[in-house]
């Protein structure tokens, strides 16, 4: 089965079964390299953008969502794999520069890859501090950076984790984020961390949750 026959017998399912609203999608650029960065509050964040952007858009997962065992590991490798997702390591000191120059990749080839700047899911629903990467990204690649916002979704899949509840989802994007002056200033950690709150600004205003200005990975280990 294709990417193209999987994404319309999923989309047609979550849109009967959960009618997602969509604002904004119009302002994904029809082509060229595009960044999606986004609020992420459960793992089915992933699966509504995919479905919801006419592009194909691809994703950084975890490489153990494709190293299963047995006929249901492989089954979950095809989806994932089919689904846009693709595995990287990140554990280790290594991981953030493997998952970044995979994004690099993808852009480069003129595709959609969309980011969570938190770098993890939101442990309490509320929206936390971006990495940088989505700045570098952006500056390496000269794509366009659209922010995005999920509203609902906690409630979708609570926890992040077991079967799906029915609930109302609402996926809004903003105007696309031209970073071009900035050209040359992939190093300046300065500028990094101004385009990255300000990517974090517009997806706070997106999605109107409370901004918390700490990690989330430490507020998670806290």
């Amino acid at each position: 089965m294709s990417r193209i026959v999987l994404k319309a017998i999923l989309g047609m399912l979550m849109r009967v079964l959960f009618r997602p609203r969509v604002e904004g999608a119009e302002r994904v650029p029809g082509d060229g390299p595009v960044i999606l960065a986004g609020n992420h509050v459960t793992f089915v964040d992933s699966l509504f953008v995919a479905l919801i952007v006419k592009r194909p858009v691809y994703f950084i997962g975890k490489d153990e969502y494709v190293t299963g065992k047995g006929l249901k590991g492989r089954l979950m490798a095809w989806f994932f794999r089919t689904s846009g997702i693709i595995p990287v390591d990140r554990d280790g000191g290594r991981g953030g520069v493997a998952a970044l120059m995979t994004g690099r990749r993808v852009l480069e080839e003129g595709k959609v890859f969309a980011i969570y700047p938190e770098g993890t899911r939101s442990p309490d629903g509320r929206l936390y501090r971006g990495r940088t990467g989505v700045a570098r990204l952006a500056l390496m690649t000269g794509a366009a950076v659209v922010p995005f916002a999920m509203i609902g979704t906690d409630k979708v899949q609570p926890g992040g984790k077991g079967r799906l509840h029915i609930a109302p989802v609402t996926v809004r994007f903003g105007e696309p984020l031209d970073f071009s002056r900035y050209d040359g200033m992939e190093r300046d950690r300065y500028v990094l961390r101004a385009l990255t709150d300000e990517v974090m600004s517009e997806v706070m205003r997106l999605s109107g949750q409370e901004y918390v200005d700490v990690y989330a990975t430490k507020a998670r280990a806290a």
